[in-house]
């Protein structure tokens, strides 16, 4: 690890674990420690894919790339060509490049140094980025400048002054936890700018959907729904692994909120928004996983107890095709949507292991399991290093989650990640 702060949080993420029953944790010893192995193997090939690309021009990572036909995207692509720069995709790039670079310091130097090297140029470049007006924005066109993307047509975006968005969420813990890395003496304003981003969310200031206009209008307009909390709960896990555990009492705020405002106790899953059936079962998921990071630390058993269930419910009505749904009715069951996208699988992977480690509850691991056969089977292409983004029943489909870049090592990479952390303890 980087120093003593990083020891210094494992030593305390240790110490408050709860006490994992051993005879247990033995039955499944083998097979998690060969899932370890695999997805070390998974992430090794997708940073290796990463870094063989090269970049788009003054460090930006090359993700265009189609994933069913593996062909890259061209300037006659659009919106998915290499003219146009989501700093979304960025931002989680170079949060996982600085995650990756630590993890392996000790374990393998030689690689550690090359993703060092590969994230140097998109800290620049997205640090100046930033530095700008204080924000991220979601696409940034050919000339460098933050735009909007409709039927074809780009328009410039609005200046968001107090808005604050997801592309926020993602630049600023990429630019928080790269800088401990390159520039040590920003890691404060980049906690600063976190902060802010966390500020927003809980004052009404947060906009969901970056493809309107930056504005206070569009925001009241916008439905109750946990993903601005749920994405920011990732912070508290990053927050303790670098040794800012006193910064994260936002995060008990946040899971609080979703359990009282989303929690549906007639189908045990989280409303996505308040008051209405659909299930967003992914991110219900993810928020189990963060919810875990967090609880490590600060253990409240009532919690624990109660996303463990969320999670296996999710794992039991969400698993209905070839991976895990991205849309069900709450009340039924039945399918709102036939896309099943890749990454709602590596993170049940991260949240099973998570919730296995901090309870011992074998019934995590059987849905492991299964989200580990449906990645590794349907979706994930170790040849190329990458994954198909979406599948219906019948095949993979170009459908485009959030944006067409492909994943840097953020869902599935990060999530292996801590899925292979919590096998080695």
């Amino acid at each position: 690890m980087k120093n003593g702060r990083l020891r210094g949080i494992q030593g305390e993420q240790a110490k408050s674990t709860p006490i994992i029953n051993s005879r247990t944790v033995s039955m499944h010893t083998e097979w998690i420690q060969d899932s370890a192995e695999r997805y070390d193997a998974c992430n090794r090939a997708t940073l290796n894919w990463l870094m063989a690309r090269g970049d788009l021009g003054g460090g930006f990572l090359n993700t265009k790339v189609h994933s069913i036909t593996g062909n890259d995207y061209d300037a006659a692509s659009g919106a998915r060509g290499p003219d146009y720069t989501y700093g979304w995709i960025q931002g989680r790039g170079l949060e996982a490049l600085a995650s990756f670079t630590m993890h392996y310091k000790d374990l393998d130097p030689a690689f550690s140094d090359r993703l060092r090297e590969t994230g140097a140029a998109l800290y620049r470049r997205l640090a100046e980025k930033q530095a700008g007006d204080g924000h991220a924005y979601f696409l940034y066109g050919p000339d460098g400048q933050p735009v909007i993307a409709r039927d074809g047509a780009f328009t410039p975006q609005a200046p968001a002054g107090s808005v604050y968005t997801y592309s926020d969420a993602f630049v600023s813990k990429g630019l928080f936890a790269a800088s401990h890395l390159y520039e040590p003496e920003m890691s404060g304003n980049y906690l600063t700018y976190l902060k802010e981003v966390i500020a927003a969310v809980e004052d009404g200031r947060f906009q969901m959907d970056e493809k309107k206009p930056l504005s206070q209008e569009n925001i009241a307009a916008e439905p109750d729904d946990f993903g601005p909390r749920m994405i920011l709960l990732s912070v508290s896990g990053l927050l303790h692994r670098l040794g800012y555990s006193e910064e994260t009492d936002f995060a008990d705020r946040f899971i609080a909120h979703v359990l009282d405002r989303h929690f549906d106790p007639d189908s045990g899953l989280l409303l996505t928004i308040h008051g209405e059936d659909t299930c967003n079962v992914g991110h219900a998921i993810e928020f189990c996983g963060f919810a875990f990071e967090h609880l490590a630390v600060r253990p409240d058993q009532e919690r624990l107890d109660r996303i463990v269930e969320i999670l296996l419910r999710c794992m039991e009505i969400g698993m209905q095709g070839p991976g895990i749904a991205l849309y069900l009715s709450a009340s039924s069951g039945a399918l709102k949507s036939p896309y099943f996208p890749w990454w709602p699988m590596p993170e049940a992977i991260r949240a099973c292991a998570l919730g296995y480690q901090l309870t011992g509850d074998s019934r995590l691991i059987a849905p492991w399991k299964k989200a580990d056969a449906a990645f590794f089977t349907q979706y994930w292409r170790q040849n190329l290093g990458f994954a198909y983004q979406t599948r219906t029943v019948d095949g993979p489909v170009d459908f485009v989650p959030a944006t067409p870049d492909l994943d840097p090592g953020y869902h599935t990479g990060l999530s292996l990640l801590a899925a292979i952390r919590s096998a080695g303890r």
